[in-house]
């Protein structure tokens, strides 16, 4: 039997990737593509290590319970997503400017007055 185990002591357990397995083969996703796709347990293991990014959980804390040895492995999965990059955007954001226009020119260039000042120095 595939994922099932038998301890020393004659009890049968499932291993968690059989767990995992099994709940995956039910959710199905659409692609980019608009097609069905199976979701692996590596497409759980991976949105959970992005989800405790997005939490603001260390990269070796998320490594370590990943299990890497290396820290470029974990990298791979602190890439920036979408809600991150909003999150982002939302800090840099002037509160009240957002909507207007930004001018072409910097206000003191349109100055006439403070133009003439100065070319008069």
């Amino acid at each position: 039997m595939a994922g099932f185990h038998v301890s020393t002591y004659g009890r049968i357990w499932v291993s968690t990737e059989e767990i995992i397995r099994r709940y995956t083969t039910q959710v199905v996703k659409k692609g980019s593509d608009g097609r069905s796709r199976r979701v692996s347990p590596h497409v759980w293991r991976h949105t959970t290590a992005v989800h405790l990014l997005e939490a603001g959980v260390e990269v070796n804390v998320i490594r370590a319970w990943l299990g890497h040895a290396s820290l470029e492995t974990t990298n791979r999965y602190a890439e920036i997503t979408l809600r991150t990059k909003q999150a982002a955007l939302e800090k840099c954001t002037v509160p009240g400017v957002a909507d207007e226009k930004i001018p072409r020119k910097p206000v003191w260039q349109t100055d006439a007055s403070l133009l003439t000042w100065l070319q008069s120095l």
